[in-house]
């Protein structure tokens, strides 16, 4: 039993391990397949499954084979996972010419290959060959199959030793391969669909890009523009290199017109010459003008001509597509797409995109060539208007004619159109007296023409108005001469309308080709044909015209006599208003109004010079609108060369000089600013005439302004004569009462001395006699005679009234020596010179002089004088002088103070009422300032209004009633104070407070 036991132990314990191992495969498999099923990509299902199986089996490498079916089984590895130490067998080509006799159809049958030792297995020698190469030493393939075709082989190798596969191994991996092939269908049929979708796609962006392009080539562009854009379009549509329309000539060559190609070809439009395809000149057009399209996938390998394969190789092309373009039915070209880089398998919808955009730029093409010559009959139309209207415009006939030549030139694109005339005195000679022409070809302007046979042959036909267009003067049977004619001026076909003048042939209008034969379309010819009309008309005008300026010609001379005539009359009447005046303003201002009208210009200005030669405007008159010019700065005019042709361009000005004398002084000027106007000779003459006057008139004001300026110098001269006169006089009266008042103190001084030296005297001998008498009336013994005469003389009163009387007269002789002394004081005879002096006793002497003046009188009550002195050192000054200052103001005051109690006290009298007291004060204050005396002289008085005021220190300015000033006081008091003392003198007043003179002397005078 025990033997048995362990068997049956054994047995479990192997079908434990093998159910376990069955099921990691199974959880393998699993994963893989979640794996495969998670993706759609490919090699992404490839790599996880590699790498999974290798894992899982432990082997050296898993990968994944696949077959190129273009080629006889060979094919390479797309997938691996391989351990460490072992040679990837990635992107080997394989080729294993044995498999094909040994394994393909046991492969295609889904037969399993497992090979434990290849070098046991019986395979063949270049089998094992082939797996040493790979460093197989024991290998598993499983087929995988796509719908019974071999697609490739799973491969799982073993490197390093030999392998035994176990069954289940290999069923796993048979499990592996049958999910790997859903997963290859799954990924096949997922290309199939995605390339379904890209080409359903490409179709829209196709038919979408197309439409665009048909959109374009429809749209009113012009055809260079739609030839561009659709050779741009289609080349990138198509992934082409390059992308051309070709268009054919008449004799079936033909150039490229328009192309698109890509970076690093040579290009084909205006490089490559003529293009001439023998075929296609031969059938003319080929199988293009069947409306066939023709595409070759190789060059070399069509059949193609030689001569057909070099002219390709000349546009680098190696396959092409080309399709024809038809305007209307007849072939106009071929629109070619070109692959240059390497052959190309064209597809259908290539081509059939190719042909439609070949149809629609055919369609756009005839548009193009309908709306071209609509266009050009337009313009035709257009430029017979132009010139209808240039004719009618203009009459003068030599622009008429070269704006005809010109416009039509540039209309019938020919090389030379001219205008011929005859000359009538000769027999068909003329010349060319109008062109434009091209610069290849010679001008023929002022070229001599005699044609002896013009007159037998074309002359009728040309003056019935028959219009002749030769294609090619070779092609035509012409006369010899003529043609030699033709030859001299290069043309090779040309077109003659015939130019009549009331009915007489008088030139020719000719159009001549010179470069190759043209033949002229009708349309043309009757463009010329109406030209040549208008050009008739034209002449005629001309006619018409010339008689009627004549006649205008001799209208405006007998005009221009009138106003020449007026001119002189207004010229005159001018130089009489400059005449009638002498102020310099006034003569400005009516010689440029004046002008202004009389040349009717804009402006008429007066330009003066200084002595730098710069200047301003010092008179101007302009017409409304215009700004004056007398405001401007200084200028300095430029200097203008004088030549004879100036008059003869249009200028916004002229000017002529002014002269005082033989000195420029200035210039003047008549403007037209508006515009530049022709000034005629007969203006500027009147205006030189004009300037003549003006500086005629500027010299006698500048006479006339300098006798006023002599007269106010000797006015002035005699007024300051008259004021030093007066001065002199006023000084010289009071030098007199200065003497005469010294002389008076003198002779007053001399018997008031005695008479004040003898009261002495007299005074004791009184008191001696009164003494005796006091002791002769106390002595009884006097006798009756005596008492009796006492008492009648009242001896009393006698005694008590003699020493009164005597004291009294002492007081009157001291009075009258105070008096003496003041006046001595006052005038200072003997003090001319700088003295120094006590300020204080010139106004006590003043006052004391002016005491009279000052008291109570029955006019007014007394002035009262306040008196505020500083204690001042002595000044040095002229004291009789000074002395007259104080006398002047001191009795200014006195006067103010008089008529301000005159003016209250009428003012209550007017009233009714009583007059209050009025208070009359004049203050004198004296002070030390800053190294100067200043004295105040003030007063109460009615004050005095400043237009007053500013003119008292003015000579013979009074306002006082005549007899009462002479209006020198003041003044003198000024020149007194300012000129001899270095002084200042000052006034002050506010109505009806009062005034006061402010006087500083320097001390260091």
């Amino acid at each position: 039993m025990e033997p048995s036991s362990n068997f049956t132990e054994n047995q479990l314990l192997l079908s434990s391990a093998q159910l376990q191992e069955q099921l990691d495969q199974q959880k393998a498999l699993a994963s893989v397949i979640v794996r495969i099923r998670e993706s759609l990509d490919l090699e992404t299902i490839f790599q996880t499954t590699v790498t999974q199986v290798r894992q899982l089996l432990n082997a050296d490498r898993v990968a994944v084979f696949q077959f190129d079916h273009e080629k006889d089984w060979e094919g390479e590895f797309v997938s691996e996972d391989v351990a460490l130490g072992w040679d990837s067998a990635l992107a080997i080509k394989v080729y294993d010419h044995c498999f094909g006799e040994q394994f393909a159809s046991s492969y295609q049958q889904g037969r399993v290959q497992a090979v434990a030792d290849i070098y046991k297995a019986g395979l063949s020698d270049c089998h094992v060959a082939f797996l040493r190469k790979f460093q197989v030493q024991a290998n598993l393939v499983v087929p995988l199959s796509r719908q019974k075709e071999l697609w490739g082989l799973l491969c799982i190798h073993q490197c390093s030793e030999a392998r035994d596969w176990k069954e289940s191994e290999i069923e796993f991996i048979r499990q592996i391969a049958d999910h790997l092939v859903v997963a290859i269908q799954q990924a096949q049929h997922l290309h199939e669909v995605q390339l379904q979708a890209v080409e359903l796609a490409q179709a829209a962006q196709r038919d979408q890009v197309i439409a665009q392009i048909v959109d374009e080539i429809r749209s009113p562009l012009d055809i260079e523009t739609i030839f561009k854009t659709t050779t741009q379009e289609i080349r990138q549509l198509l992934q082409a290199d390059r992308v051309a329309i070709f268009s054919f000539n008449d004799d079936w060559s033909g150039n490229f017109v328009a192309e698109s190609f890509t970076e690093g070809w040579i290009p084909l439009v205006d490089v490559q010459p003529a293009i001439a395809d023998t075929y296609l000149q031969q059938t003319q057009g080929g199988r293009y003008a069947n409306n066939q399209a023709f595409t070759v996938n190789d060059i070399y390998q069509a059949g193609l001509t030689n001569c057909h394969v070099t002219l390709l190789e000349q546009f680098q092309a190696k396959a092409f597509a080309t399709a024809p373009i038809l305007q209307g039915d007849q072939l106009w070209g071929v629109i070619a797409a070109y692959q240059n880089t390497s052959p190309r398998q064209w597809q259908s919808y290539e081509v059939e995109s190719l042909s439609k955009i070949g149809t629609q730029i055919g369609v756009a093409v005839r548009h193009h060539k309908l709306l071209t010559y609509a266009q050009y009959q337009a313009e035709q139309q257009k430029t017979l208007t132009s010139v209808i209207t240039r004719i009618r415009e203009s009459l003068d006939l030599d622009t008429i004619f070269q704006t005809t030549v010109t416009e039509a030139r540039k209309m019938l694109q020919a090389d030379r159109v001219t205008v011929f005339r005859f000359d009538p005195q000769k027999n068909w000679e003329g010349e060319f007296i109008s062109e434009d022409v091209v610069p290849e070809c010679n001008s023929v302007i002022a070229e001599k023409v005699y044609d002896y046979c013009f007159g037998e042959n074309f002359a009728p036909l040309y003056a019935q108005g028959r219009i002749n267009a030769i294609a090619d003067i070779y092609q035509e049977k012409f006369p010899g001469c003529y043609v030699q004619i033709l030859e001299k001026f290069q043309v090779r076909a040309n077109m003659i309308a015939p130019l009549l003048k009331k009915g007489e042939l008088w030139g020719l209008l000719c159009i001549h080709q010179c470069n190759a034969p043209r033949h002229w379309q009708p349309s043309e010819i009757e463009f010329a044909s109406q030209i040549a009309e208008q050009l008739g008309v034209a002449l005629k005008q001309d006619s018409y015209l010339k008689q009627v300026q004549m006649q205008v010609v001799q209208l405006a001379e007998a005009t221009e006599r009138e106003k020449a005539m007026e001119r002189q009359e207004l010229l005159a009447a001018t130089i009489d208003k400059i005449r009638q005046s002498l102020d310099i303003k006034t003569i400005f201002r009516t010689t440029t109004h004046a002008v202004r009208e009389l040349l009717e210009v804009e402006r008429v200005a007066i330009y003066r010079f200084n002595s730098d030669w710069s200047g301003k405007f010092v008179a101007d008159s302009f017409k409304d609108g215009w700004k004056p010019v007398l405001q401007a700065q200084p200028m300095i005019i430029e200097t203008f060369e004088d030549t004879d042709d100036d008059n003869e361009l249009p200028r916004n000005e002229t000017f002529v000089p002014i002269r005082e004398g033989e000195k420029l002084w200035g210039l003047l000027v008549a403007y037209q600013n508006s515009q530049p106007r022709y000034w005629k000779e007969e203006e500027i003459n009147l205006l030189a005439q004009v300037g003549v006057q003006l500086g005629i008139a500027i010299q006698q004001a500048e006479l006339l302004e300098q006798t006023k300026r002599q007269t106010l110098e000797l006015t002035q001269a005699l007024q300051e004569l008259k004021q030093t006169q007066t001065r002199l006089i006023q000084g010289e009266k009071m030098a007199g009462l200065g003497q005469l008042l010294a002389g008076v103190a003198h002779e007053i001084n001399n018997p008031v001395s005695f008479i004040f030296g003898n009261l002495i005297h007299l005074n004791e001998y009184t008191q001696e006699l009164l003494k005796v008498v006091k002791l002769y009336r106390q002595n009884s013994s006097l006798s009756p005679t005596f008492q009796q005469q006492i008492d009648k003389t009242d001896l009393d009163f006698l005694i008590e009234d003699l020493p009164k009387t005597l004291e009294s007269m002492k007081v009157g002789t001291e009075r009258i020596c105070e008096i003496v002394l003041s006046l001595r004081n006052f005038s200072r005879t003997d003090e001319a010179e700088l003295k120094p002096v006590d300020i204080h006793e010139g106004l006590d002497s003043t006052l004391l002089i002016l005491g009279h003046r000052l008291k109570n009188n029955n006019e007014r009550p007394a002035i009262e004088i306040m008196k505020e002195y500083a204690t001042l050192r002595l000044l040095e000054c002229y004291p009789a002088q000074l002395n007259q200052v104080f006398m002047n103001l001191l009795s200014n005051s006195i006067d103010a103070l008089e008529e301000k109690f005159k003016t209250i006290q009428q003012r209550y009298l007017n009233l009714s009422q009583r007059c209050p007291k009025i208070p009359l004060t004049i203050w004198i204050t004296t002070q030390a300032i800053n190294n100067q005396i200043v004295i105040r002289i003030a007063d109460n008085g009615l004050g005095i209004p400043e237009e007053v005021r500013s003119h008292m220190f003015d000579p013979f300015f009074t306002t006082k009633a005549p007899g009462k000033g002479t209006g020198l006081g003041l003044s003198i008091s000024h020149q007194i104070i300012v000129e001899k003392h270095h002084g200042q003198i000052k006034c002050s007043s506010k109505p009806g407070e009062g005034t006061e003179f402010l006087i500083e002397i320097p001390t260091d005078n």
